[in-house]
């Protein structure tokens, strides 16, 4: 939808390339994304009506918010460095997954973006659970398949937060696989419902493939709340690596 209003404001076909790519119905506050313009496209972001002194792309950002329906909105538009790649440049990708254990639900403010659980969760033993997946692991497991992708990953934050009846996961990597968040948080609800052990999640690393035991998370809890990159000096060198196919 972005393409289609960039392409009709550009007046050229315009494709973007996002920093991650998420399962359908999940949600990003912190969504990054760089495309390709043509320098002789470039005066169509701009109105008649611009005012001197003004950021550059304010035009710009407007008439994206009437091309583009309400769920959608684009916080800022600036020239990248040249070296830069919203996907391949980025060192690390934050997550938060909410999870509501009142007994009615979610009230309809959040119910879009937190997942109505129907137990009480052992928060604790998913704490101590998802201190086992920190650190560089084939995440095989958890993740669906894809063919000539890997599956190791460097999950750098996997920790858990109660405010009454609010459960949070703040969930961190270099990179996710298909599926991976919701299939983390997933196993651990197992674990907070005492329908495993802590050390179970630990066991499932030994995985070769996706497992069978337990199921993803449901998408509307999941939302992309931040990607982080290095210095523009470092971001060649960043995409070079990242785009190295890991083997461990």
């Amino acid at each position: 939808m972005l393409d289609a209003a960039l392409t009709t404001i550009f007046r050229t076909p315009i494709r973007l390339r996002a920093a991650g790519r998420t399962d359908a119905g999940v949600h990003a506050s912190g969504q990054v994304a760089h495309a390709d313009v043509p320098i002789d496209a470039l005066p169509n972001a701009y109105s008649y009506s611009a005012r001197p002194g003004q950021p550059e792309f304010r035009p710009l950002l407007r008439r994206l918010g009437r091309f583009l329906p309400s769920d959608i909105r684009v916080l800022d538009i600036a020239r990248a460095p040249a070296d830069f790649d919203a996907r391949f440049s980025a060192l690390r990708r934050h997550y938060v997954y909410r999870l509501s254990t009142a007994p009615y639900g979610v009230v309809p403010q959040l119910a879009r973006y937190v997942t109505a659980w129907p137990r009480d969760l052992d928060v604790e033993a998913m704490a101590v659970a998802s201190r086992d997946l920190l650190g560089l692991h084939d995440f095989a497991a958890f993740c669906r398949h894809r063919d000539g992708a890997t599956t190791i990953r460097d999950l750098q934050r996997l920790d858990w937060a109660r405010d009454g009846v609010l459960v949070t996961a703040h969930v961190t990597a270099d990179a996710f696989c298909w599926s991976m968040v919701r299939s983390l948080v997933g196993a651990l609800l197992a674990v907070g419902d005492h329908r495993r052990s802590t050390s179970w999640c630990r066991e499932l690393l030994t995985a070769t493939g996706r497992s069978s035991d337990f199921a993803a998370a449901p998408a509307h809890g999941l939302t992309l709340v931040q990607v982080d990159y290095p210095p523009d000096d470092q971001l060649a060198l960043r995409a070079s690596t990242t785009r190295d196919l890991r083997s461990r």
